[in-house]
């Protein structure tokens, strides 16, 4: 198969893998198009990757640290710096890997409400 003229190169894709590792914890990593692979604590991918990764960057140290509705709530305000708005509950969707077991969860409409009218009263 020839691959090398531009009318036959394969799209690219940007792939996020989130887990639990039993030794390690939880995990982020991002594979690239060449298949090369990296781990994070936050990452981006998409239209608008480096202002998201540049707001992940100043908060990188504290992350670890950061309870389950802390890590919510900066993705959101990651996502609302980045293409500058505001959201409401169903104009989102937020889904987080969870606990030891690495349970899989799509957030309700009316807690990401919550996490919403959270970081309003954080900014007040």
């Amino acid at each position: 198969v020839n691959t090398q003229s531009a009318s036959m190169r394969p799209l690219a894709v940007v792939m996020m893998i989130v887990g639990v590792d039993e030794e390690k914890g939880p995990q982020v990593l991002k594979v690239d198009p060449a298949g090369h692979f990296l781990p994070f604590k936050g990452t981006a991918s998409g239209a608008k990757e480096q202002e998201a990764t540049n707001f992940l960057e100043k908060r990188v140290e504290s992350i670890p640290e950061y309870s389950f509705d802390e890590t919510v709530r900066t993705a959101i305000v990651c996502l609302g710096s980045v293409l500058g708005s505001d959201f409401r509950g169903s104009e989102i969707e937020v889904a987080a890997v969870q606990g030891v077991q690495g349970k899989f969860r799509s957030l309700a409409e009316e807690e990401i409400e919550g996490h919403l009218n959270a970081i309003a009263d954080e900014n007040d």
